[in-house]
């Protein structure tokens, strides 16, 4: 690009914006420009704490301030990605897209298209790819230290309950949440894509065990599958986990031991028994960020914000592509196909 600042604007400042916007403002290279938001109270938030307007509607924020944008953030709900993405792109603008990067395999396609027809950026934010166990793995698997991998298995126990629908009222919604493996869980399907490529053979079962009142969709689920590149796999996942979190891990069977990862975000390992291996000691993992009740690795963030540097100005390359955002989507909705209507009970 060849500018001294690479100028953000922040699409959606709710929780996940007002992170990207602290990102944006600690990176030497990066300035925040402007943010957008429904919702008019944030405007003394962001004048406060950045310095930058508050628009209400994002169409007038990029014909106004359009000529200093060069990369749109986009933390709308889930939902809105696409479409707002689109908007960003139409008006030449870079963009950096929370996760899930669309809740339809159509809408990603749509960007990608839109991306490639104005020769722009798409980043999808799946930042942990980013945590030191995440990146390990990804050597061991890459290197064939584990030889053939019989199976993956992958768990996700999460507490989602009335604490954390009351935080907004899109959050529950069949058309702006999409259920859990796109809002909670799609950051394991990530990983599980990148270190094992895509999956077929998919048999899933749905069940909604207390979320009636506050979810359009199943609070749990089991699937199994087949690798395309060889083992057996299952996730099985639930918010319905009573207060807190649990657990999230995966635990890989191969020909030449056994590994598994764990804690409450895949940040420990917890089993490193490979014939011939010995595991290198691994950098700590980013401190956890509070949430309500609920904590995430929001340190990863700024990883990503430093490859929209490294890809634009630098010429590196983007560590989360739309093509790779796209094949997330697409394994969560053929996951999904033969999920049932949960309808709201009022």
């Amino acid at each position: 690009m060849g500018s001294d600042l690479i100028n953000f604007a922040v699409i959606g400042y709710g929780h996940i914006g007002k992170r990207h916007a602290e990102m944006i403002r600690s990176h030497s290279r990066c300035r925040l420009v402007a943010v957008c938001d429904v919702k008019p109270e944030l405007e003394a938030h962001s004048r406060e704490q950045h310095g930058v307007p508050l628009f209400e509607d994002a169409a007038a924020m990029l014909q106004a301030k359009g000529e200093e944008i060069h990369v749109v953030s986009v933390c709308t709900p889930n939902g809105l990605h696409a479409s707002h993405s689109l908007l960003a792109l139409e008006h030449r603008k870079h963009v950096v897209c929370e996760k899930p990067m669309g809740l339809t395999k159509a809408d990603c396609e749509a960007v990608i298209f839109k991306a490639l027809q104005v020769s722009r950026q798409v980043f999808c934010v799946m930042q942990n790819r980013y945590s030191p166990p995440s990146v390990w793995l990804k050597d061991v698997v890459t290197s064939g230290v584990l030889g053939q991998v019989y199976m993956v298995h992958i768990n996700c126990y999460w507490n989602r309950d009335d604490r954390y629908y009351k935080i907004s009222d899109w959050k529950g919604s069949l058309a702006l949440d999409g259920g859990p493996l796109f809002t909670q869980f799609s950051h394991f399907v990530d990983i599980m894509y990148w270190l094992f490529g895509d999956i077929t053979d998919i048999r899933a079962r749905f069940h909604n065990f207390n979320h009636h009142h506050n979810t359009d969709f199943e609070d749990s689920g089991q699937v199994n599958f087949a690798f395309r590149n060889g083992g057996l796999g299952s996730i099985n996942y639930s918010t319905s986990v009573w207060d807190s979190n649990l657990e999230s891990s995966m635990t890989i069977i191969g020909s030449k031991g056994s590994i598994k990862v764990g804690g409450q975000y895949m940040e420990k390992v917890e089993w490193c028994h490979v014939q011939d291996y010995a595991m290198p000691e691994l950098p700590p993992a980013n401190p956890p960020n509070d949430y309500g009740p609920y904590k995430g690795s929001a340190a990863n963030h700024g990883f990503i914000f430093q490859n929209v540097v490294d890809t634009l100005e630098d010429g590196g390359i983007a560590t989360t592509n739309a093509l790779e955002g796209l094949k997330v989507v697409e394994i969560i909705e053929r996951i999904y196909e033969t999920r049932p209507a949960y309808p709201r009970q009022k």
